[in-house]
This record gives C-alpha cells, sequence and structure tokens, in this order.
C-alpha cells in the first residue's frame, strides 16, 4: 500500500511536556482519513510537523515521500491546509482573495474554482471582515481546494460552525472527493464531523496512536453485545480482555466486543454461559466505537497534549 503521509517515532517535546510521543502514522494514498483524539490530544502539534511549521523533537514525518523538513516549494503547490486559526486578509475581498493566490499554484483551475464559488454561495465582491465564520472557512477552503491538491490537510475544519454551516461543508466536501483522488487528511475531537466522511481513521490520546484502521475494518470487529443469561449463571464469570463495558441487569448482560468474529465469538460465549438462552449482535457507528475507545484511555493514562 502507498501512504501520502508517514510518520516514524514522531516526538514533540515543549520543555518538560510531551505533546506528541513516538507516533508512527501511515497515512494511505487516496484515503479520506480522520484524525481523531480529544481536544488537547496533539493532534495539531503533529500537524504543524507534518507540514514543518514546527520541527520535531525527534523521529521523521514523510509527505508524498518527502522529509517534512525537505518539502520545497514545489511540493508544497500540491498540498491544500486549512486550519481552525487560519488567518485571512480582511481587508480583501474574496474575488481578491481568490487572486492573490491563483498565481501561487501552477494547477490552479479557474473552472473548478468557479464551482466551488457556485457550490458554496459565496458573495465575492464582499470584504471578508463582513464574513462570518463559517463563510470564511468556505473562502479557505476554496483557496485551498481550487489547485486540485494532492492532499487536503484540515484541521479542526468544523469547529466552533453552526450545524446548518456544517452540514453545508460536509456535503461540498463529500460531491467534490467523489470525483477526486485525493487524500484528505482532517482532523477533529468530535466525530460527528467526519462520520459520514472518513474511510479510514486514527485516534491519538495524549500524543500516542492508539489505532490506525480503515473504517470498516473496525466496525466489522467492534459490536454491541447483549446476552440473555439462563437463570444460574452471573457476571462473576471471569471475561475476556475483549469484552468491554460489561454491564448486567437482571438476566440480561450487555457488553462491546472489540474482536468480534460472526460464529466464533458466539461460541465463545456460549462456553462461557452454558445455560444462554439469546445472544443480539448488533453493529456500532464510529461515534460510538471513539466514545468507548476514549473512555478506555482515559482509565489508563491521565496525561493531555497540545
Amino acid at each position: 500500500m502507498d501512504y501520502m503521509i508517514e510518520t516514524q517515532q514522531l516526538t514533540k517535546c515543549f520543555k518538560r511536556k510531551t505533546a506528541v510521543n513516538q507516533l508512527n502514522l501511515k497515512v494511505p494514498k487516496g484515503s479520506i482519513f480522520a484524525f481523531l483524539g480529544a481536544n488537547g490530544a496533539g493532534k495539531t502539534t503533529t500537524i504543524k510537523m507534518i507540514m514543518n511549521i514546527i520541527a520535531p523533537t525527534s523521529g521523521r514525518a514523510t509527505v508524498c515521500g518527502v522529509d517534512s523538513l525537505q518539502l520545497s516549494p514545489s511540493q508544497l503547490q500540491s498540498i491544500g491546509y486549512v486550519s481552525e486559526s487560519q488567518e485571512l486578509p480582511e481587508w480583501m475581498s474574496c474575488q481578491q482573495l481568490l487572486d492573490y493566490c491563483k498565481p501561487m499554484y501552477p494547477s490552479w483551475d479557474d473552472n473548478f474554482c468557479q464551482a466551488l464559488i457556485k457550490q458554496f454561495d459565496l458573495p465575492l465582491t464582499e470584504k471578508l471582515r463582513h464574513f462570518s465564520r463559517g463563510m470564511k472557512m468556505k473562502a479557505a477552503l476554496i483557496c485551498a481546494m481550487a489547485f486540485r491538491p494532492q492532499l487536503l490537510i484540515l484541521d479542526e475544519p468544523f469547529s466552533g460552525l453552526d450545524p446548518l454551516v456544517r452540514e453545508e461543508l460536509i456535503d461540498g466536501l463529500l460531491e467534490i472527493t467523489s470525483s477526486e483522488s485525493w487524500t484528505i487528511f482532517v482532523s477533529s475531537h468530535d466525530i460527528n464531523e467526519v462520520e459520514r466522511l472518513a474511510d479510514w481513521v486514527g485516534i491519538l490520546h495524549a500524543g500516542e496512536e492508539k489505532i490506525t484502521e480503515g473504517v470498516e475494518s473496525l466496525q466489522n470487529r467492534f459490536k454491541h453485545i447483549e446476552i440473555l443469561l439462563g437463570d444460574d449463571s452471573t457476571q462473576s464469570t471471569k471475561l475476556p480482555e475483549n469484552f468491554i463495558s460489561c454491564q448486567q441487569k437482571g438476566r440480561v448482560l450487555r457488553l462491546i466486543h472489540d474482536a468480534y468474529q460472526p460464529g466464533r465469538t458466539d461460541e465463545e460465549i456460549k462456553c462461557l454461559f452454558p445455560t444462554t438462552t439469546d445472544i443480539k449482535v448488533q453493529g456500532m457507528t464510529l461515534r460510538e466505537i471513539f466514545i468507548v475507545l476514549a473512555k478506555q484511555y482515559r482509565l489508563t493514562s491521565g496525561r493531555g497534549g497540545v
């Protein structure tokens, strides 16, 4: 498999605080990769190292096969980047901003730019200082996409936006990327923002990588399971480590299994509880999986990131 972004033992320390710790991340080419973690997990610090905005303390990152510290202007011209804290020249109109950005990118596509303007419904002659936060984010996205980048990096792009604008941006990204072969790397602390977009997911906690996996694979192995126990069964039975968040009410035992295999896991449950009369298995959304994992990580780690 080819990777658009790859890190090896990537680490960043700020004085005595380790923000990112020995991160080994692989982002497949052509994927929409959701980089998830709570506020302060280290996502923005990671992105800044990938983009060579800050240098790592140790380890390395490669982007498009090039060491991030060696990215040339021509290579940066194939990367679109939008951050939560991005500042725009507010004295410009939207059209002036686009005219300013266009000469920097030889691959700028005027027809595609016009299609994006129409899709995001932006007034070209209005000054950016009069734009709402959502409109400014749309303008920044157009500037980052109009040159058809190989890689689009979005750092908390939906943070602070009202639900309607969020939906508009997500719908726009879905429509655009359905016909493009870009790699999109989107960082977020709220899974609701990216659940419809992502086909790969990486989860960061306290600066450490916990999971990098295809969404389909993750959802195939994480399942809600409800077990109707026999009259003589109790939860005192020692349960395997794959049984998470176990709760028993009367004869009903509910849990989450993080390595479910059809047939095999059911047989495992029947061996643990021979008098079981019913087993119900349900799929989980990416949001549900993320919440379960975040709770597990909190139990085992008290450190934070930036």
